[in-house]
């Protein structure tokens, strides 16, 4: 096995385009480890619609990126406090779904830390009948990663607010989360540590040596790594566009009238608009309808919609910032 040095990078997008790059550009008779924090951010299952497992207003507020990972499973919130481990290895057939062969290594280093886990179900890790961590896979071209989170002294209390759905009419068809009851692998250590200490005690856990061998990326293993890093993990498309397509409908009352906005929305656009209500206007709203087709359904995009068109022409007494919030809640 070769260790794959992070730097303890924050960046999100930059250790999924690694972990990619280890899985389909690296040695493929090797085994490598790598861990991985982040700064606050939410990510979400290769399979899930991404509108419908945040809680966009929180994520807004707080300038929360939001990444869709090449794996299943569930949406996740993780911040400095979590230690994620990956280990890319050999599709050797029978691998793929055995979650224990891959969280054996971890378990083993948290009893020998005093944390009585085990691992529940299929791909989670439990201490007293509450989540540690949680696991996925990818497999591709005949290797395949195993990956999943730590948490060491996460601030639980963002989890429910990053990932608490808007109460929007939104008719989600992916998969959705399922939120368990969590907790902190640091509450529960025989003697306390920071969470460097806590990377430090896994790594030799799983090497059974201090003497750990580290792969080095050359300048040009840097440019595919930065490729993989814009085209995937920094674009909206595959962060957004890939959801399945959901529908929404917002309503609202307002003094100039009612407005009822209903939207089909597929990778990740608008793909078809109707708008209905008793406000008064000259303007032909099929206009506004057609307008909206094909456009990003986001919230900066959706404001930037309202600033480029008459709203009182269509709309009447209502007015752009009525609209915004039921255009996008």
């Amino acid at each position: 096995m070769i260790y794959i040095d992070t730097k303890d990078c924050l960046d999100q997008t930059e250790n999924f385009a690694i972990e990619e790059f280890a899985l389909r550009q690296m040695d493929a008779n090797e085994t490598y480890v790598m861990f991985y924090r982040m700064r606050p951010t939410v990510i979400v299952g290769k399979n899930q619609n991404t509108l419908a497992e945040i809680n966009q207003a929180y994520i807004d507020e707080h300038d929360i990126p939001v990444l869709r990972r090449l794996s299943g499973g569930g949406a996740v919130y993780n911040d400095e406090g979590n230690i994620s481990f990956s280990i890319i290895t050999k599709d050797d057939g029978a691998s793929f779904n055995n979650f224990e062969r891959f969280t054996k290594p971890v378990i083993d280093a948290l009893i020998e830390l005093g944390v009585d886990v085990k691992l529940s179900g299929r791909n989670d890790i439990e201490v007293a009948g509450k989540k540690i961590s949680g696991n996925a896979q990818f497999a591709t071209g005949g290797r395949l990663y195993s990956h999943g989170t730590l948490l060491f002294d996460v601030n639980l209390a963002n989890v429910e607010k990053a990932l608490r759905v808007n109460p929007l009419k939104l008719q989600a068809k992916g998969v959705k989360s399922v939120r368990s009851r969590v907790t902190n692998i640091r509450e529960h250590l025989r003697e306390d540590m920071d969470i460097n200490a806590f990377r430090e005690v896994l790594l030799q856990s799983i090497f059974q040596t201090a003497e750990i061998p580290t792969y080095r990326f050359s300048e040009a293993d840097w440019t595919q790594i930065r490729k993989i890093q814009k085209e995937r993990y920094q674009n909206w498309d595959w962060n957004y566009g890939k959801s399945p397509k959901f529908n929404v409908k917002n309503e609202q009352k307002f003094p100039g009238g009612l407005v009822e906005i209903r939207f089909q929305v597929e990778k990740g656009r608008i793909t078809i608009a109707q708008i209905f209500g008793d406000f008064f206007a000259t303007g032909d709203i099929q206009e506004v309808e057609n307008k909206l087709l094909g456009v990003a359904y986001t919230r900066d995009t959706l404001d930037d919609f309202l600033e480029g068109i008459n709203v009182p022409l269509y709309f009447g007494e209502v007015t752009k910032e009525e609209l915004q919030t039921i255009i996008f809640q």
